[in-house]
């Protein structure tokens, strides 16, 4: 599939996203009897923005994060790079295609897992389902035991290939999914929540499997999820969207060193009695949480005090067993973005 003509691994970007607006045309609905009366013979229209002029690029290879509350407009995105929304305005190329315009062969060269919904054959086993989708992409042969054979190594998937998808586990589901949704090997990968409702030896697994498939080919991904922690460990960029608007593109280790506001010291207390001199270091721009009897999690902002002056403060006063340092959860920190609706 990558020697196709049509395919721009040899351009500079992979998704070039212009000015990319969708528009949802409702109205307002009035409350009460009298209300559904009248909504029936006088309706006021509402133009609702779910993407306002979005504009990002993706290189080949990259590994993006994308997120954003619920309804800010990240899966309105991903349905228009798919294809399956058509943009009311703006412009959209991904892997040499316009998706709307061009989605009988774009779609043979994207790979897309929803979290929430499966492209496997609900009643017939897992291997059945994937040669179906070997002759729907028309993947030869060789290709194809090649990768099903590295996919069922690395996600561990032969101890359920013969299960019909519908007897499947929703970790074991997702793995599948995955695994479908790469078979042809399709330069770009899109996910919409592709860890939501897993446990976290599932979730390890899909993130190890990602991450080597990025190594292994370089395949591109746009990642949306609402666990931050999938961001974390798959992407070094990150895009938060916010009510159609995009808030922040860039790295995400830059992202925390300039938006940090906090940073955290967690330690152990040698006993119970230690906490009763905790109050004597808890001042201004300092707040501290207990864990458990002797763990406690002190906070403090960085403009006012540095980390050596809490730990120095916390040793000089305390019996502490061990100390770490730690910097704001990156969700504190897309929290902030989210109340504040800037980047600062």
């Amino acid at each position: 599939m990558r020697d196709d003509p049509q395919c721009v691994d040899c351009m500079t970007a992979l998704v070039e996203v212009q000015d990319l607006t969708k528009e949802f045309r409702t109205f307002k609905r009035r409350e009460g009897v009298k209300g559904a009366i009248q909504n029936l013979f006088v309706r006021e229209r509402i133009i609702v923005k779910a993407v306002d002029h979005v504009t990002f690029s993706i290189e080949p290879g990259e590994m993006v994060g994308y997120i954003g509350a619920n309804g800010a407009g990240k899966s309105t995105t991903i349905k228009m790079l798919t294809g399956i929304l058509v943009p009311t305005g703006g412009r959209v190329v991904a892997n040499g295609f316009v998706p709307c315009r061009d989605r009988r062969h774009y779609t043979k060269r994207i790979g897309v897992v929803f979290g929430q919904r499966t492209q496997l054959w609900w009643d017939i086993a897992v291997v059945e389902s994937f040669k179906l989708l070997k002759e729907l992409y028309e993947i030869p042969d060789a290709d194809y035991q090649k990768r099903l054979g590295l996919f069922s190594e690395i996600l561990n998937l032969k101890d359920y290939m013969n299960t019909p998808v519908r007897k499947l586990s929703l970790g074991e589901r997702m793995r599948c999914d995955l695994a479908a949704s790469l078979l042809h090997n399709p330069p770009l990968l899109f996910l919409d929540e592709p860890t939501i409702g897993l446990d976290v030896v599932a979730k390890d697994r899909i993130r190890e499997f990602l991450k080597e498939i990025n190594r292994l080919e370089r395949t591109t991904v746009l990642l949306t999820t609402h666990d931050l922690s999938d961001i974390e460990e798959l992407s070094r960029r990150i895009m938060i969207i916010d009510r159609g608007k995009i808030l922040f593109d860039g790295d995400l280790a830059e992202m925390k060193k300039r938006l940090a506001q906090y940073n955290q010291v967690k330690f152990f207390l040698k006993d119970r009695a230690q906490a009763a001199s905790l109050a004597q270091i808890t001042t201004d721009g300092i707040s501290c949480e207990r864990v458990d009897d002797v763990t406690y999690l002190m906070r403090f902002d960085r403009d006012k005090h540095s980390s050596a002056e809490v730990i120095r403060n916390l040793v000089n006063r305390l019996e502490v067993r061990d100390i770490f340092i730690e910097e704001e959860p990156i969700e504190d920190i897309v929290k902030r973005i989210y109340l504040s609706g800037e980047v600062g």
